[in-house]
């Protein structure tokens, strides 16, 4: 069994978008015709870039090869053009593929991937949801900064059973790097948790969200005034290119770090671990260096003691990738879930979310039945990339917003 061919397509969900503008999806067939699909996450080059990029990853490294092989092709590709270290673009394509080749050796063994990574550690795997406002909210602009309105939604998470809710009312990330929080964004993020912990009291975790928007100083600020409401973890406080840093902000706030959805390779993860401080990882296995990488890196957390919660602001194949991963991990602390109804369809709601919880995947390989048709009927048109980040700084007189992730409206 050899890799013969590939087709790349990028589907855009429909508005508000949540999971980002667009979403990259690999689709991998063998000369025996067994066909496997990935997920390329979030990429620093636009799509049309990205294709080149992710066809020029399979052709030099991976076409014709046996897709048993994986480690060889990660070599090849982690290798290239003499460079042995981390290439968050080329390693985002070789992440894509090597999940389709996941789904492929699945398929071939008629088993679900998780049981090729070690068998079964979480039949049930505990997940996450972002609070989003409802679907027909006739001001969802207004509700990124209303704690009551998040509270309402966190009440209504809890309601349905989900014993962990994000949010991330922390004020803009900007291209200038880290920065010091206004005052008026410290007092905002208290309220919110004030008001989200009063609402779900006991009955579920918080997860406080930034984006690796602060200085270190920043951070540690923002994340002592929040302290007193037990939140599960502080994601990301710092830009991730200052992985040595999060150990200053470990040491003076009482509250887990969480970091790693842009990040690559166990190599970059192991830095973190080693320098200390982050006690929770998050690959994004698009991303990350796909599931086998994403094994390697729980296995490197399991030995410093950290956890792993694999991370989600893409489309259902990656989820689906992240579920397998969960389930065969025995340091699985969450996985996140994003529960549209287009992500629902794109895979024929062939995963579901139940009382906050998912079920490991029993189907051969991947264990989703992707609608093809739906996404090529959905074609991606713009120019602008998966996620921005705004050139403006922080406004220290006005307050700032920011909506969730959502692309701003055309």
């Amino acid at each position: 069994m050899k890799l013969a061919d590939l087709d790349i397509i990028v589907t855009a969900p429909p508005a508000p978008g949540w999971g980002g503008r667009y979403w990259i999806l690999v689709k991998l067939t063998t000369d025996t015709g067994i066909t496997g699909w990935g997920e390329v996450y979030a990429a620093s080059v636009g799509p049309d870039a990205m294709r080149s990029v992710i066809s020029d990853v399979f052709e030099r490294h991976m076409a014709g090869e046996n897709p048993e092989n994986i480690e060889l092709m990660f070599r090849r590709a982690y290798s290239a053009g003499f460079t042995q270290r981390p290439d968050l673009t080329v390693m985002g394509a070789f992440s894509g593929l090597e999940i389709a080749c996941w789904d492929i050796l699945g398929k071939d063994r008629d088993r679900p991937v998780w049981a090729l990574l070690g068998g079964l550690m979480n039949d049930r795997i505990r997940a996450y949801t972002y609070l989003y406002p409802e679907p027909d909210d006739p001001d969802i602009g207004g509700f990124w900064n209303d704690a009551d309105r998040t509270a309402e939604a966190a009440a209504r998470a809890v309601k349905d059973g989900w014993t962990a809710v994000k949010m991330d009312p922390a004020g803009p990330y900007t291209i200038r790097g880290g920065h010091m929080p206004s005052m008026s964004d410290i007092s905002r993020s208290v309220r919110f948790c004030r008001a989200v912990r009063a609402a779900v009291g006991d009955r579920a975790d918080i997860l406080f969200g930034t984006h690796g928007q602060f200085t270190p100083a920043g951070a540690i600020r923002m994340g002592q005034a929040l302290e007193p409401y037990l939140p599960l973890w502080f994601e990301e406080p710092i830009p991730p290119d200052n992985p040595l840093d999060f150990a200053r902000v470990a040491a003076a706030v009482r509250i887990p770090l969480a970091t790693g959805e842009r990040a690559t390779t166990r190599a970059e993860f192991a830095t973190l671990l080693r320098a200390g401080g982050v006690e929770i990882l998050q690959p994004a296995l698009g991303r990350a260096g796909g599931i086998w990488e994403g094994r390697k890196i729980a296995a490197v957390a399991e030995a410093f003691g950290a956890q792993v919660a694999p991370h989600l602001y893409a489309g259902p194949v990656e989820w689906a990738a992240n579920l397998h991963l969960s389930a065969a991990i025995p340091n699985l602390l969450l996985a996140e879930t994003i529960a549209t109804p287009f992500h629902d369809a794109l895979i024929k709601g062939s995963i579901r979310v139940e009382a906050g919880h998912v079920r490991a995947p029993q189907g051969p390989g991947l264990g989703i039945d992707v609608d093809e048709a739906l996404a090529r009927a959905h074609p991606y048109t713009g120019d602008a990339l998966h996620l921005s980040m705004q050139e403006a700084p922080c406004d220290y007189a006005q307050e700032n917003r920011f909506e969730g992730g959502a692309p701003p409206k055309p």
